[in-house]
């Protein structure tokens, strides 16, 4: 049996700071030793559980700002434009002028979907740029689909599940998750049994990648193989 240091990351995909830091991230396991045997898992995060498919299109997305944090519009602006240079750094293009804000509760039971299917972190780095850089409106079902599909999922099955409830309790599972770590803010990224809040820089996530892989156990030598054993699947 392998060595395998897994990684959950909590995040939403109306997060920018969820796109950076998922490229630090990146950039950190580009960098480390062992990175093939990473195992990556995205998990749900809802920063606005109320909010409608899509919001009304009439306020610019610094006015949406400054009305839900209550400071002048001048200051909205500021911070948006922060992230949008924090993004630049990065690689990312952000495009906060032509943001279609909505509900992303269907878009996490996709990731869910994916995740089964072995196209969870295509699926999640197309849905980041559709929404942050793109301008699509992730609260339309057939954007979801094609975005689905750009990501190689297969269209009928995603279709079936974008026309049920299908990983819905899984969705709330890792919300739930999330409240019992103590987490209230996205990115959080749990490496091992470490961790780490926010989108912070590449050296201290490959810090926390070390860590977490040297105080992994050993694997058992030929433990896979031993006969007369009985498991999850069963007795051999």
């Amino acid at each position: 049996m392998a060595k395998a240091l897994h990684v959950d990351i909590w995040s939403d995909i109306a997060c920018p700071w969820c796109y950076i830091g998922k490229r630090r991230f990146e950039q950190a396991l580009s960098r480390f030793e062992h990175g093939p045997a990473v195992v990556v898992t995205w998990r749900s995060f809802e920063l606005d559980p109320s909010a409608p498919a899509q919001r009304d299109g009439s306020q610019t997305h610094a006015e949406r700002l400054a009305r839900k944090y209550g400071m002048p519009v001048e200051h909205a602006q500021q911070r948006i434009a922060h992230v949008v240079s924090m993004g630049a750094a990065e690689g990312l293009s952000f495009d906060f002028d032509h943001i279609r804000p909505g509900n992303t509760f269907t878009a996490h039971r996709l990731l869910h979907f994916a995740r089964e299917r072995g196209r969870q972190i295509e699926l999640k780095e197309r849905l980041l740029r559709a929404y942050l850089c793109e301008g699509v409106a992730l609260g339309e079902p057939a954007n979801l689909l094609s975005l689905a599909g750009q990501a190689g999922l297969d269209i009928d099955e995603t279709q079936a599940v974008l026309g049920s409830d299908s990983y819905a309790e899984a969705v709330r599972g890792d919300i739930n998750t999330a409240r019992q770590l103590g987490v209230d803010g996205v990115p959080f990224f749990r490496v091992g049994r470490y961790g780490v809040s926010g989108a912070q820089g590449a050296d201290l996530f490959l810090g926390a990648l070390q860590q977490a892989w040297r105080e992994l156990p050993e694997p058992v030598a030929g433990a896979a193989a031993e006969p007369n054993v009985c498991g999850p699947d069963g007795c051999v």
